[in-house]
């Protein structure tokens, strides 16, 4: 039994125990090739998605009789002891240093940098564990504290930004926002690296619709917002919110 399959049965038993037993029930942190699984599964209980923040891409999903508010999910600030002598920290810096933990994948979200200081979104039932001895990343000591509350700047939607594409296919988009060519673009496709509402995109030639969320593994994450004009040379100019 592959991986994917592994996950289906997974999904049924969680859905399965909360609607025979009528408790939620929750998985660990899905990515977004997961969560396109789940939404293919027709499940006997509500699933709802949350990943600490509106805009998460690594979610937990409740299994329960009704939409499910709360989930079982931590804010984590680990911030550097000296900001002004600290490395310059990157996603992968704090990842690499939670799998030095010996953190396992699933139990960690997402994780955002503002201003040099990570916020990580894990599983309730390691947050002590992190706090306690997440205590330097890359070669930079730093502090960790529950946060408080998640930083407001995570719930908001970016700012539109214009760029000017041929046509609204997926591969032209991804072309004109990652600066790729679209020979580039089409092998993403190929590869199984490309989501539009996190499902997996097989064909280059699919058409973007107002409000579509584009991830693309190892480049990021996009909102087609809308087209918003049309040049003499009758190409579109289209509205993107890019995550940064």
């Amino acid at each position: 039994m592959d991986n994917n399959e592994l996950l289906k049965k997974r999904i049924s038993e969680l859905s399965n125990r909360a609607f025979e037993r009528g408790y939620t029930t929750y998985t660990d942190f899905l990515n977004i090739q997961e969560i396109g699984i789940l939404s293919s599964i027709k499940t006997n209980s509500v699933a709802t998605l949350y990943g600490g923040y509106t805009n998460a891409e690594r979610c937990i999903c409740a299994f329960s009789d009704r939409e499910v508010f709360t989930h079982p999910i931590t804010c984590i600030k680990a911030e550097p002891l000296n900001q002004k002598f600290s490395d310059k920290l990157t996603h992968r810096d704090f990842l690499g240093a939670l799998m030095n933990l010996g953190i396992e994948r699933e139990m960690i979200g997402d994780i955002k940098i503002i201003d040099n200081v990570g916020y990580i979104f894990c599983i309730d039932r390691i947050s002590n564990y992190i706090v306690e001895n997440l205590s330097s990343v890359k070669h930079t000591s730093i502090k960790c504290t529950v946060a408080d509350a998640v930083p407001e700047i995570l719930n908001e939607l970016p700012e539109e930004t214009e760029f000017i594409v041929s046509s609204l296919r997926i591969d032209t988009v991804l072309s004109a926002v990652y600066k790729m060519s679209r020979s580039s673009a089409s092998q993403l496709i190929n590869q199984q690296r490309v989501f539009i509402n996190s499902n997996i995109i097989y064909k280059d030639s699919v058409l973007l619709k107002d409000g579509d969320v584009v991830s693309a593994r190892g480049y990021g994450k996009f909102i087609y917002s809308k087209a918003v004009n049309e040049t003499k040379k009758h190409k579109i100019v289209v509205a993107i919110r890019f995550y940064r």
